[in-house]
């Protein structure tokens, strides 16, 4: 095995489990998401050359992964089902914790677009707002406004669901 076959399995085992979190948060399908990563690292395997700086891997690896993303839409049209978020949760669970969890999801799930995601990169991907930026194209201060805004509405929706518990109480 080459040098470089060697430095971009290290680069592939190091990076796959953040990429897989943030394709399952993108297309929410186990499946998509594995499909997606799966192509993200060969697009990079391809295009390694093209990695001028390696402490940007992690941006980098994102950018193509959004790319890839894209491209899952224009190859085809699939079929949107409306499923209800509170399936998302197991309905056995005894544990208050994993409704909470799910109640949050639901939340993240109710946010726009342009809000979600940054958050996502943010909180389950621990990116810092320059990596964010740069993966969305975006200045940094439009994305610390975005998280900013995404936790105020994230801060509201609880605020109105523990009053209309209470309400009902």
């Amino acid at each position: 095995m080459s040098e470089t076959s060697l430095e971009f399995n290290e680069l592939a085992t190091e990076h796959s489990p953040m990429l897989y979190r943030y394709a399952y948060w993108l297309s929410r399908n186990k499946a998509d998401a594995e499909d997606l990563v799966q192509e993200t690292l060969l697009r990079a395997w391809k295009n390694l050359s093209s990695l001028r700086e390696p402490a940007a891997v992690k941006g980098w690896l994102i950018i193509i992964l959004r790319r890839e993303n894209a491209r899952r839409f224009s190859r085809k049209q699939h079929e949107i089902i409306d499923v209800p978020l509170e399936i998302l949760a197991d309905p056995d669970s005894e544990n208050p914790r994993d409704e909470q969890v799910a109640e949050l999801r639901k939340a993240i799930g109710l946010l726009p677009e342009n809000y979600r995601e940054p958050l996502a990169m943010q909180v389950i991907m621990g990116m810092t707002l320059d990596e964010i930026g740069e993966a969305l194209d975006l200045p940094q201060n439009t994305v610390a406004t975005r998280c900013a805004r995404a936790r105020k509405q994230l801060h509201g929706y609880f605020e109105r669901e523990q009053n209309n518990s209470g309400a009902s109480l």
